[in-house]
């Protein structure tokens, strides 16, 4: 395996310096985290890390090489269980993340359908959730296919924290090969499902992962919460059983990339330490 991090690791540094922050921290690999459409005054102001969907993806790529890092992922969490409207990230911010992506090499686009924030998301059964995310999808994974990027699905919502959920997804976009899962083993334990069993469970369908730990106070939140931010506390110090996560992914042969989700220099190294330790990277 290998390991890089978010592109924020400090609070309020633009995107390029916080690339620079993480090769200074000797990680040789970053995903592209927050994004939006069009201008932003935090990003033009230079206290904002998120990077323009309509931005020349070429330039983006002239920054992880001035850094001297390879991009990995393209991160597009959406919101796929609220009505559409134009200030929600959902179908069309996925599809520009999916062409951005594919222009500069990444093959790796992730998303989720997040936590529904509007009554008409929460009235939602299973079946209409499942139903809804597929169709929201469906573009996506076609312009991903014809591009050569592989989709994948994070455990961040109240659908795909459960395996059975994460399955009924797969199975209604009809489980095309560019469509895996991202494993992210602090949201999958606070969705309620033990990370162990989902990394055995979709094993080779598992293309990328997120690491993060949790402290013993989000315990009374498993099952009500369906995902978290940065972890602020390094892997092997928490509730998530690290070890045997990265012994399950060992078993289904997973060797790709992975990100720490880890807020704080030296979390981040003590993070990279603990997996170099259970002899996760390469």
């Amino acid at each position: 395996m290998r390991v890089g991090c978010f592109a924020i690791v400090e609070p309020f540094l633009p995107f390029e310096q916080q690339l620079q922050r993480i090769a200074a921290l000797g990680f040789k690999y970053a995903d592209i985290t927050d994004n939006h459409d069009g201008g932003s005054l935090g990003v033009e102001f230079g206290f904002s890390p998120s990077v323009s969907l309509d931005s020349n993806p070429f330039d983006l790529r002239r920054a992880f090489e001035r850094a001297g890092l390879v991009p990995t992922a393209w991160c597009a969490h959406a919101n796929l269980l609220d009505p559409s409207a134009p200030w929600r990230y959902s179908t069309a911010q996925i599809l520009k993340a999916i062409r951005n992506a594919a222009t500069i090499g990444i093959r790796h686009v992730i998303t989720t359908e997040g936590d529904p924030k509007t009554a008409f998301g929460h009235r939602l059964s299973l079946r209409e959730r499942v139903f809804l995310i597929a169709e929201r999808l469906y573009e996506p994974l076609r312009l991903a296919e014809d591009l050569g990027v592989t989709l994948l699905l994070e455990p961040h919502g109240p659908v795909t924290d459960t395996i059975e959920g994460m399955e009924a997804i797969l199975a209604a976009c009809g489980q095309p090969p560019h469509l895996g899962v991202n494993l992210d083993t602090g949201n999958v334990w606070l969705g309620g499902t033990d990370p162990v069993a989902f990394a055995r469970h979709f094993g080779a369908k598992i293309g990328h992962v997120h690491w993060k730990d949790l402290p013993a106070e989000f315990a009374s939140r498993r099952g009500q919460q369906f995902g978290c931010g940065m972890a602020t506390i390094p892997l092997g110090q928490g509730v998530i059983d690290i070890r045997g996560v990265v012994q399950a992914l060992q078993a289904a042969g997973f060797k790709g990339h992975t990100t720490l989700e880890v807020t704080g220099e030296a979390a981040l190294l003590a993070s990279r330490e603990y997996l170099a330790e259970l002899g996760a990277l390469e």
